[in-house]
């Protein structure tokens, strides 16, 4: 397990390295100027002086190894600064990772505002899709041409088929403005501090949650319900079922066991995929996120914040990938890494 493990860790510090060059390459490469919204009256000297500034004229291979060490060393350690409180690096003294489009803000700041906001709806999201398409696949798997099975297509088709954006808006107008049980924008600045605040914050979090929750469960059940369909008429099953155990048990213990193999591949390349899927919605919904975030970056060519976030999603899917390879041999006793 351990070799497998430096394996899989050292293909995935590769891989980063690979994504980060050409991330940071096609980024560097895309027309754009920090100095283009200045005023018009700055003489070309001054843009000159704030290009030296900002490290702009320098080889690109400089810059990249710049922004590699910045992301990979610096950030992390000031982070660690705040959050321990000790202090291993001046600020005063160090070059951080900023913005172009925030007046110098540190791009890690920012992003780490914006994280909380997109992990509420995302993860809630993320949740509620497991906990509905699971069950409703074994379901539709187990009862094969039922009624439940029917109903569990057609959730499964339509809830994959309407995009994000089209469900949002009908789920404004019914729920929030005809009915106006919920408000149709996210208020990012509540602080949740007794139960009124509790309940305002489920309120606002229930339509984004549900709409994007809705389209990853659609996908997550269909491919439950297809992966439950192939091993339930294997021999071993057929086997235990001789011995007298109940189907419940057979489709609990033996059947769901190995169909979630391909599974949690699926829920693990998911992630990342919901916080692409957060951008349109978080944009309906006025959810103050990651999502906005970048949009409010390629609008004003902030290139340092979209290299960082679009990266940051990368992360994610290498991540997520290792954890699910990872989790293959505590589903199914027969996968050896050795």
């Amino acid at each position: 397990m351990s070799h497998y493990l430096i394996r899989r860790i050292l293909t995935a510090i590769i891989t980063l390295f690979a994504i980060s060059f050409v991330v940071f390459g096609v980024l560097e490469l895309a027309p754009g100027d920090p100095t283009g919204a200045l005023p018009e009256t700055i003489r070309p000297e001054v843009r000159q002086m704030i290009h030296e500034a900002m490290g702009l004229d320098k080889p690109f291979l400089v810059k990249y190894a710049s922004w590699l060490r910045q992301f990979f060393f610096i950030e992390p350690t000031m982070m660690l600064q705040n959050a321990l409180g000790v202090q291993w690096l001046d600020p005063a003294k160090v070059v951080r990772l900023t913005s172009w489009g925030s007046r110098g803000t540190p791009v890690f700041d920012m992003i780490g505002d914006r994280v909380p906001q997109t992990l509420w709806v995302v993860g809630m999201a993320y949740i509620m899709a497991i906990v509905v398409s699971i069950p409703l696949g074994v379901i539709s798997a187990v009862k094969q041409y039922s009624i439940v099975d029917q109903i569990g297509t057609v959730f499964s088709i339509l809830g994959y088929s309407i995009p994000t954006f089209f469900t949002g808006l009908i789920f404004i107008i019914v729920f929030s403005v005809n009915l106006g049980w919920f408000p149709s924008i996210y208020d990012t600045n509540l602080v949740v501090n007794d139960w009124s605040s509790f309940v305002l914050q489920v309120k606002q979090m229930i339509m984004p949650v549900t709409v994007l929750g809705l389209f990853q469960a659609a996908a997550l059940a269909r491919f439950t319900r297809s992966s439950v369909l192939d091993n339930i008429t294997m021999d071993y099953v057929r086997t235990v079922r001789a011995k007298g155990f109940r189907e419940r048990y057979v489709v609990i213990r033996h059947v769901l066991r190995n169909s979630l193999i391909p599974v949690v591949t699926l829920i693990a390349l998911g992630i990342p995929t919901i916080f692409g899927g957060a951008i349109i919605t978080e944009q309906i919904f006025r959810v103050n996120g990651l999502g906005a975030l970048l949009i409010s970056a390629i609008q004003v060519n902030d290139i340092p914040l979209i290299q960082t976030v679009t990266f940051f999603f990368a992360v994610l899917i290498i991540v997520f990938n290792l954890i699910a390879d990872i989790l293959y041999g505590f589903l199914d006793p027969r996968i050896q890494y050795s």
